[in-house]
C-alpha cells in the first residue's frame, strides 16, 4: 500500500529554493545525509526529495532533536514522517519531538503497538515523500518488530539492526530469533541488487555503509558458504550483555519517544539552533524585546560608530577584548551578541556560553539582516 503522508508545512521555516536544495543535493533529485550519535553508535538518516522539497527522517535520537531539527529547518525541508526500523533497545527515538515540532507523521511496525503511531507499517508499504518512496519491508529476527525501508530505484536500503556491516543485530531479546532473521536478511535484503549500498541503524568502529555485494561475500555470520544452521550456532552463543540504556530506552518507545512529563520551563526566548548548534534569534524578536536585553557588539570601534550604525543602547566591547572584559557585561538580563553578519558574533556566543553564560544568543543575520528587515540603526548613513 502507498501511504501518501498529509501535507504539513514545518513550523517556522523559510522554504529554500529548488535550486539551493538541488546544490545542496550534489545537483541530483534525491538529497541524503547520514547523521551519527556517538553516544550510542547510532546512525540516522535524512532523505528529502528536492523538487517537492519533502523529506523523511529514519531513526532519529531523543538527545540530537536540536541538531537534526535546525538541518530540516536550514535546508528547507518538509519533513512529512519520522520513521523508525524498529522499538530500540539502546536510545529513545527524536519521532514524537519531531512530530511536535514539524506536525510530521510518526512511523513504526504496527506489530509493536506503540502509542502516539500515526502510520502504522506494514510488510509492502509504501511511504511516499514528494515523487519518492520508501518500501517496507518486514524483517524481524533482531526484533519481531524489525523493518527495512528500500528506495524505490532500489539504490539504498536502511536496514535498522537486521544486517549491519559485516554483522547483524542480536536475537537474544525482545522476542528475537535466529531463524526468522536468517530468513529476513537473506529472503527480503541479500536478494536486493548487488549494487544496492546498506545503511545499518548502528555501527561503533566508523563503518557507515555496505552493499549487497560485499555482505553476500563477506559477512562472517552469514555470507560465503555459511548456512542457516552456522547463522543460529552463532547467533544462540554469542552472550552478550543486555544494552545499558534498555529500561529507559523500551518504555519510551513503546510511547514513540514522548516524555512521561512533558511539562517544561518557558524559554528566555524562542531561540532556533543552527545546524552547528549555535542559540539564534531572529532581528524581529530581538527589536520587540529591546528593552529586556542587552545588545553586546563585538565589532571594532571603527565600526560601532561608523557608517554601518548601531543598534540603540547597544554595548560596545570589540572581540578580541571580551575575555578581559567581560565583567562588564550585565548578569541581569538576557544577552544577544551582534556584528555585521552573524559570524564574528557568533564565535563571541561560543565563547560566552563556554565561560557559563546561560541566557545568551547570536543574533541571525547580524546588523546587515537587523537592516535589511527595516530595523532602525542609531548613526547609519542615509545615503
Amino acid at each position: 500500500m502507498l501511504i501518501h503522508v498529509r501535507d504539513r508545512s514545518p513550523v517556522a521555516v523559510a522554504p529554500a529554493p529548488s535550486l539551493f536544495l538541488a546544490a545542496a543535493a550534489g545537483g541530483g533529485s534525491l538529497l541524503f545525509r547520514q547523521l551519527f550519535d556517538a553516544d550510542t553508535g547510532t546512525f540516522t538518516y535524512l532523505l528529502a526529495d528536492v523538487p517537492s522539497r519533502k523529506g523523511v527522517i529514519i531513526d532519529s535520537v531523543y538527545e540530537q532533536h536540536g541538531r537534526d531539527l535546525s538541518l530540516i529547518r536550514e535546508l528547507g525541508i518538509e519533513l512529512v514522517a519520522s520513521i523508525d526500523t524498529h522499538a530500540h533497545a539502546d536510545h529513545v527515538t527524536g519521532s514524537w519531538l519531531m512530530h511536535e515540532a514539524t506536525g510530521c507523521e510518526i512511523g513504526l511496525a504496527a506489530v509493536v503497538r506503540a502509542e502516539n503511531v500515526s502510520l502504522p507499517l506494514s510488510h509492502g508499504d509504501r511511504v511516499a515523500f514528494g515523487g519518492r518512496s520508501l518500501e517496507v519491508r518486514s524483517t524481524p529476527g533482531h526484533t519481531d518488530g524489525c523493518i527495512s525501508f528500500v528506495l524505490d530505484d532500489q539504490s539504498m536500503a536502511f536496514t535498522g539492526d537486521a544486517l549491519l556491516v559485516r554483522g547483524c543485530g542480536r536475537c537474544d531479546f525482545q522476542q528475537g530469533n535466529a531463524h526468522s532473521l536468517w530468513t529476513s536478511i537473506t529472503e527480503q535484503l541479500l536478494t536486493l541488487p548487488e549494487s544496492c549500498l546498506l545503511y545499518p541503524a548502528h555501527d561503533y568502529t566508523g563503518r557507515a555503509v555496505t552493499s549487497v555485494a560485499e555482505e553476500k561475500a563477506f559477512n562472517s555470520r552469514l555470507g560465503g558458504n555459511a548456512t542457516e544452521r552456522d547463522f543460529v550456532g552463532h547467533m544462540e552463543n554469542m552472550k552478550l550483555p543486555h544494552p545499558h540504556k534498555i529500561a529507559e530506552a523500551l518504555p519510551g518507545n513503546l510511547r514513540s519517544g514522548k516524555p512521561r512529563d512533558t511539562a517544561t520551563a518557558p524559554a528566555w526566548a524562542p531561540l532556533a539552533r543552527s545546524y552547528a548548534g549555535l542559540p539564534e534569534l531572529t532581528p524581529g524578536w530581538v527589536a520587540a524585546h529591546l528593552g529586556d536585553l542587552t545588545v553586546l557588539d563585538v565589532r571594532s570601534t571603527e565600526e560601532f560608530n561608523g557608517p554601518d550604525g548601531r543598534v540603540a543602547g547597544s554595548l560596545l566591547i570589540p572581540l578580541p577584548e571580551l575575555e578581559s572584559r567581560s565583567s562588564e557585561i550585565p548578569v541581569d538580563r538576557p544577552l544577544v551578541v551582534v556584528c555585521h553578519s552573524g559570524s564574528r558574533s557568533a564565535l563571541a556566543t561560543q565563547q560566552l556560553l563556554k565561560a557559563g553564560r546561560q541566557q545568551v544568543a547570536n543574533l541571525h543575520g547580524g546588523l546587515s539582516r537587523w537592516a535589511a528587515e527595516g530595523y532602525p540603526l542609531e548613526g547609519a548613513s542615509q545615503a
